[in-house]
């Protein structure tokens, strides 16, 4: 029977903490059992077994860092050894299972990174790399200029886009000396160390707002027809026992819609295409104890106001809990992030790649303002954000976005349509 080895959870995964062994040596496990939890790049995750036997060896401890693909257990079958185990081939990385949580089957071993010797341009100048290399080091901050392609004729591939190392050219610049020439005049200090999802966080960060040419676009909505609505709706669903609905609820679904009316904004590039996606995914920040994650209501455009926050409130818990599944959190194609809970009136989030827009939403307030008849009254006011690629989404396209989006906000009864 293989061995089990740590499995590639995510698309960007590279290792895996060891969080905590469910399972002991010397127990009996079976198909399904979960042996572990792994926490990703993106979430923690539940491992479970592919195979029926007794655990022969737990090879690391819990809190330990492994690559994906190293080997991190060994189950036997009835009469089999560890000798006549060792001679058995590692379980193939494509091994599928139509189980949500994650399993042993583990991804090929990554070999190193070459020495960048510098791709080989092709006979225009143009460096050669696949369409999927150039959207991976997009999205990793990878300057495919210092990488050696192993490909045909010096392509450069996958594989060595994802063995390379992030920051671009030479990396990033230390901040090493200023933070040591802080300590001991800052008082007491302390070292946390770096989560899987916190090094992630930090990575595509840094790439998106250094590689990505960023623009942004602000427009203030009058948020009085929602909040009317709203009332009404929760005092109706308060009387039958229903779901209640947040100002969130609506922007979500209004956002979907304008995404729908607006396929331009719905897109991601591609190096050498602009990929203009048919179903809005709608990626929502939902903060959590390490960071954030974007759990992803699929067909957004599609669904009702109800449906819409009954999938958020569901995906919002499983965040919190870290029990997200892989397909929960991948495949958004437009992000909104919401401060306004928070007590934030505005703010210009950063765009999450490899999509190429982003909505910042800030809180709904009473402010003064003037009516149809320059009458100075208190109204509801709020503030909500782009930030575009400028790569994919020109400021016409966003600003028809916007305008398609404050349609729907301040009309809000078009969304129960």
């Amino acid at each position: 029977m293989p061995a089990v080895t740590m499995p590639k959870l995510s698309d960007t995964m590279l290792e895996g903490t060891l969080v905590k062994w469910r399972k002991k040596k010397g127990d009996k496990v079976e198909v399904g059992d979960i042996l572990a939890e792994v926490e990703t790049d993106k979430a923690t995750m539940e491992m479970e077994s592919f195979d029926d036997g007794t655990i022969s060896e737990l090879y690391v401890e819990e809190g330990a860092v492994i690559k994906v693909g190293d080997r991190i257990a060994l189950i036997l079958g009835d009469g089999e050894t560890a000798d006549s185990a060792a001679k058995a081939k590692p379980a193939a990385a494509e091994k599928k299972t139509s189980a949500p949580a994650a399993t042993t089957a583990p991804a090929a071993k990554i070999p190193a990174a070459p020495a960048p010797r510098g791709a080989a341009p092709a006979a225009n100048g143009r460096i050669k790399a696949s369409p999927l290399a150039r959207k991976i080091a997009a999205s990793r901050g990878v300057n495919l200029s210092a990488l050696a392609g192993t490909g045909p004729g010096g392509r450069i591939v996958r594989k060595d886009v994802e063995t390379a190392p992030t920051g671009g050219v030479g990396g990033s610049v230390s901040a090493a000396p200023a933070i040591r020439a802080a300590r001991g005049i800052a008082g007491e200090e302390k070292s946390i160390p770096l989560t899987g999802m916190r090094k992630t966080i930090a990575e595509r960060l840094l790439a998106s707002k250094t590689q990505i040419p960023h623009f942004y676009l602000s427009v203030t909505m009058d948020g009085g027809p929602l909040m009317a609505l709203r009332k009404e709706l929760n005092a109706m669903a308060e009387k039958d026992g229903g779901q209640k609905l947040t100002v969130n609820d609506f922007i979500l679904l209004a956002a979907a819609r304008a995404a729908a009316e607006v396929p331009k904004i719905n897109a991601a590039y591609d190096g050498d295409a602009i990929i203009e996606y048919k179903d809005v995914n709608l990626a929502v920040a939902v903060a959590i104890e390490d960071g954030l994650i974007t759990p992803v209501i699929k067909k957004a455009s599609t669904l009702s106001l109800r449906e819409v926050s009954a999938q958020m409130k569901e995906l919002a818990a499983k965040a919190r809990g870290k029990k997200l599944k892989p397909e929960e959190y991948q495949g958004g194609t437009i992000t909104l992030s919401s401060l306004g809970g928070y007590g934030i009136d505005d703010f210009l989030p950063i765009i999450n790649p490899p999509q190429s827009f982003i909505l910042g939403v800030g809180a709904i307030t009473k402010q003064a303002v003037v009516n149809e008849h320059d009458q100075i009254v208190i109204g509801h006011r709020l503030v909500i954000s782009g930030s575009g690629d400028h790569r994919v989404v020109d400021g016409a396209v966003a600003a028809e976005y916007m305008n398609a989006l404050r349609r729907l906000v301040e009309k809000p009864a078009l969304l129960l349509l």
